[in-house]
């Protein structure tokens, strides 16, 4: 069989990012002008000789990697954004994990509409024969990461973990079957276990109600009309741009493409409680409640959602930010921050391939957080 030509790419950016950990798809849309864009409000409740000094460090200090792109708004409105030569505020940006909470939010629209059901066991065709364990695996437990499917996330070399292989080589022609292949490791709802596997599996689960088509472009379009209907028109976010696999699946865990200014959108969107720009309820409030509330295995951990809890699985800055804080957080130091008491939504997007990197970054996105009242 003739490969397909965007998965030859992929997994050519791929074996890039293997190699070098380095700027897969960051530049999507990328601006053409050299001259950087720094804006900074004089009416943003701190001064902007002090908010430059701490958004500076980010853009200049090597330890750091390479910030690309930052927006701060607070009370729904930008005061401070920043990007790197060659990006702008219209520079779409890849998502990577970040695209796991947009999932989330898609899969609250359908448990709103009674398409989909929290509690039950979700309905996997791999899954339904009878003694299957995987059978009581619900939506809740997808969400939260404790499925108890033995998917692999990291490992060394890259290219043996589940998640590049399903991402990039021999998974990538359907990715939701590749999630849903994998056995149980654990019994559903006792181990927390971070698995991009996860979000592709309710990705195909979405794609499946909206049509029973098995046509790649029917689902695709399926899909796209709801997540254009349903978040991306009420939500102001104009510029999400979702990629699909070959079988027609949103790739829901890791390939999704906003501007900075969207990424901020659609943290605010979250702060407000599923609340649009216009007060218009686009996502039930009980849902993003739910998103936001510490899952049983994972206390740093919702339902697709980080939170700033202590825990020894951690990606943000417990005790040096508010214990509300909470965020998306993307492959090599994406962030979409979240302080409701402050109303403040701080973006950051780059690259950050180093552990220390990113540990420098929280430390410097904390620092900034912590300058803006209650």
């Amino acid at each position: 069989m003739k490969p397909d030509r965007r998965i030859v790419k992929r997994l050519g950016i791929a074996l890039c990012a293997v190699a070098a950990l380095a700027t897969v798809g960051m530049l999507s849309g990328r601006a053409a002008s050299p001259d950087p864009v720094y804006r900074v409000a004089a009416d943003a409740a701190v001064s902007e000789s002090s908010l430059r000094a701490a958004i500076d460090p980010l853009f200049d200090d090597g330890e750091m990697g390479e910030t690309r792109a930052l927006v701060v708004m607070r009370g729904g409105r930008i005061v401070a954004e920043r990007y790197a030569p060659g990006f702008a505020p219209e520079t779409k940006l890849l998502s990577w994990s970040i695209a796991k909470s947009v999932t989330a939010v898609l899969a609250g629209l359908m448990v709103s509409d009674g398409r989909l059901a929290l509690d039950a066991p979700v309905p996997v065709e791999a899954w339904s024969q009878p003694g299957d364990p995987r059978g009581r695996i619900t939506l809740r437990q997808l969400l939260q990461m404790t499925s108890g499917l033995d998917h692999l996330e990291d490992a060394e070399p890259v290219q043996a973990g589940d998640t590049p292989r399903m991402l990039f080589t021999d998974g990538a022609q359907d990715m939701a079957a590749f999630a849903e292949a994998k056995p149980v490791a654990h019994p559903p709802g006792t181990v927390f276990s971070y698995s991009t596997g996860s979000s592709l599996i309710l990705s195909g689960l979405m794609g499946r109600m909206l049509t029973n088509s098995a046509d790649p472009a029917a689902r695709q379009r399926a899909m796209q009309t709801f997540i254009d209907g349903r978040l991306v028109v009420p939500a102001g976010l104009s510029s999400l741009t979702v990629e699909y696999d070959r079988a027609g699946t949103m790739i829901g865990g890791s390939f999704m493409h906003m501007t900075a200014r969207d990424y901020a959108r659609f943290g605010e969107l979250l702060r407000n409680h599923g609340r649009g720009p216009n007060g218009h309820q686009v996502v039930p409030e009980k849902w993003i409640d739910f998103m936001r509330t510490p899952s049983a295995r994972n206390p740093a951990y919702g339902a697709h959602l980080w939170l700033n809890r202590a825990s020894e699985e951690s990606a943000l800055m417990p005790g040096q930010a508010p214990d509300s804080l909470f965020g998306c957080v993307g492959h090599n130091g994406q962030y979409v921050l979240v302080s409701p008491g402050q109303r403040l939504t701080v973006v950051r997007i780059g690259m950050s391939p180093k552990k220390e990197q990113r540990a420098a970054v929280r430390m410097a996105l904390a620092k900034l957080i912590g300058m803006f009242p209650a």
